[in-house]
């Protein structure tokens, strides 16, 4: 088939990359404008147009993807079906309807659970077992479609935003190439979604990332992993940016004799216990271990080479 591509982020590059190398040909790839990037300042290519050019596929980069000339631009493209992997813009009905199958969505959850912006840091966050990827047909509506395929990924006790997001990537890749194919040869079904078990992965920002005590040491540490490697997260110590690249859980039985006084006594925040190779945090339940960390002004480091130059003591609140 002839493939109008739409995408924007390192995941839709790796969707891309696999149609590209399938049988199917991309005609175009619509990606969004270039944005500033790094300390410059300067406009950079997105991932998928990075990928674009390498393939020697035409680039298409409106401001706006319903706008009259960007929708008559689209018609100049054959295709028989638009693929959206994170583009990044609502795409109108006139643009849904323009190819012969319409327009497919590569997601990155099991949809109906996670629609819109960051369902992989989302899924981690919020203790997922399961996510995956699901290909849908689009609507008018965000992420509502029917389900057309969907591949299935456990999510570990270890992964990070980075570590799922590679896997995902993987499962996408294989499956959007099967799924054209299928569709092709008029071998696939629709599924409507339950709108009864939908939820939302919201937007992320950097301020996200800033570490609430009050939650339990789970969440905190699942919250971690989950912003792995963007946006992070950080809480502050005497008025300086620390950021948290690693933590692990430690339960009050566990934290028995390795305090300096009872657990129950330290409030969310307060360091509870330092080792010579850690700093064990109270939090709303249980303990958070850092294992590894960065000061402001200073390079990461595990805790063990940070504790060589910084003293923290008992007591001493976070935040």
């Amino acid at each position: 088939m002839k493939v109008l591509f739409m995408g924007t982020p390192d995941f839709a590059a790796g969707i891309l990359k696999a149609i590209t190398e399938s049988k199917h040909e991309v005609t175009c790839v619509v990606t969004q404008e270039d944005k500033p990037k790094g300390r410059s300042g300067q406009p950079a290519p997105s991932p998928v147009k990075e990928c674009a050019i390498e393939y020697g596929i035409p680039v298409f980069q409106p401001h706006s993807i319903k706008d009259r000339e960007a929708v008559a631009e689209l018609s100049k493209y054959e295709a028989d079906i638009f693929v959206v992997a994170a583009y990044g813009q609502i795409l109108s009905k006139e643009i849904l309807d323009m190819p012969r199958y319409g327009c497919i969505n590569t997601h990155a959850s099991l949809l109906p659970k996670y629609r819109g912006a960051a369902p992989i840091q989302w899924a981690i966050a919020d203790g997922e077992e399961k996510t995956g990827v699901t290909i849908m047909q689009m609507d008018e509506g965000l992420d509502t479609g029917d389900i057309m395929y969907v591949s299935e990924v456990d999510i570990t006790n270890e992964d990070t935003g980075e570590s799922l997001f590679n896997r995902l990537e993987e499962a996408g890749r294989s499956l959007i190439v099967e799924a054209l194919d299928r569709i092709e040869a008029g071998d696939i079904r629709h599924v409507k979604q339950d709108e009864d078990r939908a939820t939302y992965a919201r937007i992320l920002n950097k301020s996200m990332g800033e570490i609430d005590w009050s939650r339990t040491a789970v969440e905190t540490e699942r919250l971690i992993r989950a912003f792995t490697p963007w946006p992070g997260t950080f809480t502050h110590l005497r008025g300086k940016v620390l950021k948290i690249l690693g933590a692990e859980v430690v339960t009050r039985q566990e934290m028995e004799g390795v305090a300096s006084k009872e657990g129950s006594e330290y409030e969310p925040g307060c360091v509870a216990a330092v080792s010579k190779d850690a700093v064990c945090i109270a939090t709303g339940g249980d303990y958070l271990k850092i294992t590894r960390l960065q000061l402001e002004g200073k390079k990461k480091m595990d805790t063990a080479e940070f504790l060589k130059g910084c003293r923290i003591d008992t007591g001493e609140r976070l935040g």
